[in-house]
């Protein structure tokens, strides 16, 4: 009989971390131990904490093992499995401030301030079930929710539900889930389909791919139930092949819920006919964008289309079509079988429910949170993130990739929301959240998104293939110290006609970036331009390297680490030193950093 089990994250961040391996491993102790009847291993989803990875839990007590190296599995087989004492040195300790104190007392993952704040229900199953066994799913009431649709429910009983929710799409402007489904019901065509968004493209952004890791049968489960409200038969789950592991697992799910009459003919014996086929993307962030996807799945170059017509009226191959993003698909079985006041009940009057972000920067305890809409974003950094390492302030948070805007210090303690963050100049965009600290530069930051929108722009409108490189030489002129506050002026032109003529979101967003750092650090554009220096020292044309002669020992290790040979002796030896000290010659300084990084003496400044 099992009596524990070993729960291990087989998420991309802790695979990477070597927890396959582990899982490997740990079963090979146990074995040895002869609890191989006694104890399972269970390959999980994301827990949410990757910085912590590889992360193990045991269960029933729950303990919360992280950063676990292979040397250590002996010793928890033998202590906490066998004995029944944890490993104290290896459980994370980080526990809620109400938990009594005790020495015997063991630490949970629902201790710790990382998930104090959190309410998990896109990610309710990630890091508790076997993603690849649709029984332990089916266990958490997996398709319980398609059940009650198919046999209680008429197609437009769902989508009255869905509009009576205030489910928002999660991919991006926040579009109410329940309309697009009302369209697409209404149009008439013989022919309709439903597709889902896990292209997810964005720099620092990993929501999606994570609940296909985790939970992959919720997705398939929301799509046959969106299927059934519009009157399609046919779905497509369009996902980056750059995600692996979530194509393998969704590939299992999708095949073993055909095995089970979950898709496919005559489903529950209702008479309602489904199926599912992915779709893999090459890479190309503006396939994100729902006519560019589409025209992507039917074969062709991933490009947008102008709208109207909108895709419920003439999308995928011409035909009605639905489609949301993994995020917000996770949220519709919970919503059929929990009821609409519940869901109502989570979040603020315009954004009902949770949120998932992706959490990384700057931060703590990077990974993937989710909380009620209207938590405020202090509270995601300083209590759920742990705040900035490194004793640093914190400068801003971009929020909505490369679509969204850099939130600063004063609007902390905004509610997150949809409306809330375009009234201060970001988006929610898909949920990527980026800590900066007082070490960024603002206009350096514009500049890597504007190089990511030009990398990826398709090229098909004039606005944004022209306008955004043109945007891009204008904030490589204030980088290198070349521009003129006339061109600022220019510049802030340039966004808006962008914003304003650009075919798809993507053109259309692609200046936020430059417009909130505008906004809100317009300072450090000055800096740049009027006093030619980076306030953060980032900016490598602007910067300087000097030597403080009188903390200078004379060591020479930084002019044997100099690749330019810019690094020489002077004739002043400072008072107390032995050795002459060193001095650097600019014209010939490459501004690499291999002399601060070799002197021990702090002694060598840039500014």
């Amino acid at each position: 009989m099992i009596r524990s089990h070993v729960l291990i994250c087989g998420g991309t961040g802790c695979t990477s971390s070597g927890s396959a391996r582990l899982h490997t491993r740990l079963e090979e102790e146990i074995k040895a131990k002869g609890l191989e009847n006694e104890v399972k291993v269970v390959q999980t989803g994301c827990f949410g904490l990757c910085a912590l990875g590889p992360i193990m839990i045991v269960y029933p007590d729950g303990t919360f093992y992280s950063m676990v190296k292979e040397e250590d599995l002996a010793e928890i087989v033998e202590e906490h499995l066998l004995k029944g004492r944890p490993v104290d040195r290896l459980v994370y300790k980080d526990k809620a401030e109400e938990a009594p104190a005790a020495e015997e007392e063991t630490y949970s993952l629902n201790d710790t301030a990382f998930y104090k704040k959190q309410m998990r229900v896109a990610l309710r199953n990630c890091g508790v079930i076997d993603p690849e066994i649709i029984d332990e799913y089916i266990a958490m009431d997996g398709y319980k929710a398609l059940g009650k649709v198919l046999t209680e429910m008429t197609p437009e009983d769902v989508i009255q539900t869905m509009l009576d929710s205030g489910l928002r799409g999660r991919g991006g402007a926040g579009f109410p889930t329940g309309m697009k489904w009302k369209f697409a019901r209404a149009s008439v065509s013989d022919k309709k389909f439903v597709c889902c968004n896990a292209d997810e493209g964005d720099p620092g952004a990993f929501m999606d791919r994570s609940v296909l890791e985790g939970d992959p049968h919720a997705v398939i489960e929301a799509m046959a139930i969106a299927a059934y409200a519009i009157g399609a038969d046919q779905g497509y789950v369009y996902i980056r092949a750059e995600y692996p592991i979530a194509v393998k697992r969704l590939s299992i799910a999708i095949q073993q819920a055909r095995e089970y009459g979950l898709l496919g003919k005559d489903i529950f014996g209702t008479g309602f006919n489904f199926d599912l086929d992915i779709r893999l993307g090459a890479g190309a962030f503006v396939c994100g964008e729902e006519t560019a996807l589409m025209t992507s799945i039917e074969g062709k170059r991933g490009e947008p289309r102008p709208r109207p017509p909108f895709p419920a009226v003439k999308g995928l191959f011409a035909q009605p079509t639905v489609l949301n993003n993994v995020e917000t698909y996770a949220n519709i079985p919970q919503i059929i079988l929990k009821g609409v006041d519940w869901f109502r009940s989570i979040g603020t009057e315009k954004s009902k429910g949770t949120k998932v972000f992706a959490l990384g920067g700057k931060i703590t305890n990077t990974g993937l949170v989710e909380v009620p809409m209207g938590t405020p974003l202090r509270t995601i950094i300083e209590e759920i993130g742990g705040g900035i390492p490194n004793g640093k302030k914190f400068k801003a948070a971009q929020t909505g990739g490369p679509s969204g805007g850099c939130i600063p210090v004063e609007h902390l303690d905004v509610p997150i929301d949809y409306d809330n963050l375009i009234a201060i100049g970001s988006m929610m965009g898909s949920g990527g959240l980026i800590v900066m600290d007082e070490d960024n530069c603002m206009v350096d930051i514009a500049k890597f998104f504007l190089e990511f929108t030009v990398d990826e722009s398709c090229g098909k409108c004039t606005p944004c293939r022209i306008g955004t490189r043109r945007l891009l030489e204008m904030l490589t002129k204030i980088t290198d110290g070349k521009a003129t506050l006339e061109d600022l002026d220019k510049m802030e032109e340039l966004c808006h006609y962008i914003k304003e003529n650009s075919l798809c979101g993507l053109g259309q967003t692609a200046p936020n970036p430059v417009l909130s750092t505008l906004q809100y650090f317009r300072d450090e554009y000055v800096a740049h331009i009027v006093d030619k220096t980076c306030p953060a020292g980032v900016c490598k044309n602007l910067l300087k390297y000097s030597v403080v002669s009188d903390k200078c020992f004379g060591c020479g290790m930084c002019m044997r680490a100099c690749p330019a040979s810019a690094i020489y002796v002077t004739d002043y030896t400072a008072p107390g030193k032995k050795k002459p000290a060193v001095a650097i010659d600019t014209d010939k300084c490459v501004k690499c950093g291999a002399c601060i990084g070799t002197c021990k003496f702090n002694a060598i400044i840039k500014k």
